[in-house]
């Protein structure tokens, strides 16, 4: 008796999965005792009496990629920017629990959030260049924040860590709007990098650009987790599978699991993070 249709389509994706995560790399042997820069314990945000999200617990390691997904309106970008406070900006946003960032809480009494953002930097879903040159634009906030250093060096170091600065080394003094989106996309991760900072913080970075420019930023992504630690938030499973060594889901602002990539994709332990990557919902 043929197998129905819904089982078979769960078979395909499931086999999908594994050949996602089949060619990404081995965990580096110290992977699983990787020192942990963020731990959330115990966060519920709100907006007014909405509970965005609620009770969730985990860790974000350095130098690692941690995917976060999970379908429309699950948390998962309240679950990112409560890590540098970005909810602040939303009068009605109330938060509980705990955000510890190198042994502190970053709502405590101890951080201003203009000097954890330093420390926590942000990549927004659209490519938002200021309105000045490529130059200035990466320049701007190390400027402002009375960086002493060779101003030139940073901007190249900066532009090149973002794989840009051969694309745009002899216009530097133009205007950013005139890069492609991707190229703008790409600016905008330079400008958060040129303030070094320890977290770089994504939320959908590639969801308005093509698909050339997505891989483009994929394989930037894979280069800077060298020096940087990673929480992207994505709404594509096969781009958290390509680029991320922890993947947490998220379902209606509850954290269900949180595992090493190939497992969360290949063996998960909940029904609803194999209900969800197979396609059965979202």
């Amino acid at each position: 008796m043929a197998e129905p249709a819904r089982t078979l389509l769960s078979k395909g994706l499931s086999l999908r999965a594994e050949e996602l995560v089949r060619n990404q790399p081995s965990p580096a042997p110290d992977a699983l005792s990787a020192e942990t820069v963020i731990r959330v314990e115990n966060l519920t945000v709100r907006y007014g009496d909405f509970a965005a999200v609620r009770a969730v617990s985990m860790d974000i390691s350095a130098q690692q990629v941690t995917a976060i997904i999970g379908p429309s309106g699950c948390g998962k970008s309240t679950l990112l920017r409560a890590m540098n406070r970005m909810n602040d900006v939303v009068p009605t946003s109330t938060v509980e629990g705990k955000i510890i960032y190198r042994d502190r809480d970053v709502y405590g009494p101890l951080w201003d959030p203009v000097e954890l953002r330093r420390s926590i930097g942000m990549v927004f879903q659209k490519p938002n260049p200021f309105p000045k040159s490529i130059y200035r634009n990466v320049a701007w906030a190390p400027r402002i924040n009375g960086y002493r250093g060779n101003l030139d060096e940073l901007v190249e170091r900066s532009l090149r860590q973002a794989a840009l600065f051969d694309e745009v080394k002899d216009k530097l003094h133009e205007s950013a709007y005139a890069l492609s989106g991707g190229q703008q996309q790409r600016l905008c991760i330079a400008r958060a990098i040129a303030l070094e900072p320890d977290v770089l913080l994504m939320d959908e970075p590639c969801s308005a650009l093509d698909p050339i420019a997505t891989a483009r930023i994929e394989e930037l992504i894979h280069e800077i987790k060298r020096l940087y630690t990673v929480v992207l938030v994505t709404h594509n499973m096969q781009q958290a599978a390509r680029v991320s060594d922890r993947t947490a889901f998220m379902y209606m602002g509850e954290l269900i699991e949180v595992d090493d990539t190939a497992l969360i994709f290949t063996k998960p332990n909940k029904r609803k993070t194999n209900d969800y990557i197979t396609g059965r919902f979202g």
